[in-house]
């Protein structure tokens, strides 16, 4: 009872998580929400996975977000101005993620009984970042968001294959993809100045 209330927790943490990911005009306060969804990711990976290799996911998700923190504190300060414009605008950010919340809350019970023994809370977890993940990969072309973006469908797949597959090698390859991605997102954010058009981090 007790491993379940912790881990409808940290799916809630998820939902948390990936909708101020979405929201979010800070770098800071977006890599900050990106360690936190790490640590719920660990938990519903947990379930599945000795704590060895749950803690490596953890880990990994965190240099990722660490390299991405480095690369970016050494770039100038972008411009907010154009935040608002539609469609990067908070509310209709808000109003797409409900979407994809109300979504994937009604295809949770249908996965859960195709894929059976996974659990409810580690199948609503990775759905909802599979979706906001790909959403925020939709209203977005800023390669620091296009990798938390990417990061974030890749934790919600990795959630619910963790139920399915245990294998060590499986594990070390998703491992060196999230920080092969964050390696191309640090080399994106120096490689040359970004449109100043589109949204600001």
């Amino acid at each position: 009872m007790l491993i379940e209330i912790i881990s409808w927790t940290a799916a809630v943490v998820l939902v948390i998580t990936s909708v101020g990911l979405l929201i979010s005009r800070d770098w800071r306060w977006s890599l900050g929400l990106l360690a936190v969804q790490y640590l719920g990711m660990f938990w519903l990976v947990r379930l599945h996975w000795p704590l060895a290799m749950a803690a490596v996911k953890l880990v990994t998700g965190w240099m990722a977000g660490s390299a991405l923190n480095i690369t970016r504190i050494g770039l100038a300060k972008d411009s907010n101005d154009d935040e608002e414009a539609w469609p990067q605008a908070r509310l209709f950010r808000l109003l797409a993620a409900a979407l994809v919340l109300l979504v994937v809350i009604s295809a949770t019970p249908r996965v859960n009984n195709v894929l059976p023994g996974i659990g409810l809370p580690a199948v609503f977890g990775g759905l909802i970042l599979f979706g906001m993940g790909l959403l925020h990969l939709g209203i977005t072309i800023r390669p620091l968001r296009v990798i938390l973006g990417l990061l974030t469908v890749l934790s919600g797949f990795e959630i619910i294959y963790a139920a399915l597959e245990g294998s060590v090698l499986v594990a070390a390859l998703l491992a060196g993809i999230n920080l092969g991605l964050a390696l191309v997102g640090s080399y994106l954010l120096t490689a040359g100045p970004e449109p100043k058009t589109e949204e600001s981090l």
